[in-house]
């Protein structure tokens, strides 16, 4: 989103789009892992360890807010965290397959928390760092995609709210451009995902490293 506003040369509706864009990914990650939440709310662990997980992430992301903002200027800063970003997805063709628990225990949670927490910073992926991060803690694949991106969604619905406060009066001509992104962003949000999902049974997670490092040259060779 750094660099496509850069690209578009967006100044003053940062704050609203992000918002929507936000509010249109939390309900494709609603619907599309509809069960897999259902079943967390009845299991007190699972879900315990979620709310571990989240409490950090806010943590994080309140103590550090004028901070992680800073970091949103420098488009040299999302090219190199992109390329982190790609570095670690690569090292999870290594993770990904073999012997695998399903259960998350309490380090998980923590170190979990932390990991999502730095997904902040602009280029680095939310998605990559936290599903490398319980494909590295030796967390079956499918356990991996699904907690990851549930886990997501409270921190994208508190992001939205958190922001929301700064949106100055919408237009009613604007609605409609907005109702447009929302639409668009679960769209694309569900597409990605069963995208993504497919990658994961394949154990090609790793695919995805290749493509941030290459959206991170293009960005350092031809974007000023």
């Amino acid at each position: 989103m750094v660099i496509i506003q850069h690209i578009l040369d967006m100044h003053g509706a940062e704050v609203v789009i992000s918002v929507i864009l936000h509010l249109g990914t939390a309900l494709a990650l609603v619907i599309f892992f509809f069960k897999e939440i259902l079943a967390m709310l009845r299991n007190l662990k699972v879900l315990s360890l979620a709310i571990i997980t989240t409490l950090i992430t806010v943590a994080i992301g309140v103590s550090g807010k004028k901070f992680f903002e800073s970091l949103f200027e420098s488009l040299h800063l999302v090219a190199f965290a992109l390329i982190v970003t790609g570095i670690i997805l690569i090292l999870t063709r290594n993770f990904i397959t073999g012997h695998k628990r399903n259960n998350l225990n309490f380090k998980d949670a923590i170190i979990l928390g932390f990991t999502q927490g730095l997904a902040i910073i602009p280029g680095i992926s939310r998605s990559g760092i936290t599903i490398s991060t319980l494909l590295f803690r030796r967390v079956h694949r499918d356990t991996s995609f699904s907690f990851a991106f549930i886990i997501a969604i409270p921190v994208i619905l508190g992001a939205a709210v958190f922001e929301a406060k700064d949106i100055k009066i919408i237009s009613a001509a604007n609605w409609q451009n907005l109702l447009s992104g929302f639409i668009f962003s679960f769209v694309t949000g569900i597409l990605a995902l069963k995208i993504l999902k497919i990658f994961m049974d394949k154990a090609k997670l790793h695919y995805f490293g290749y493509y941030c490092i290459l959206v991170a040259i293009l960005t350092l060779l031809f974007i000023r």
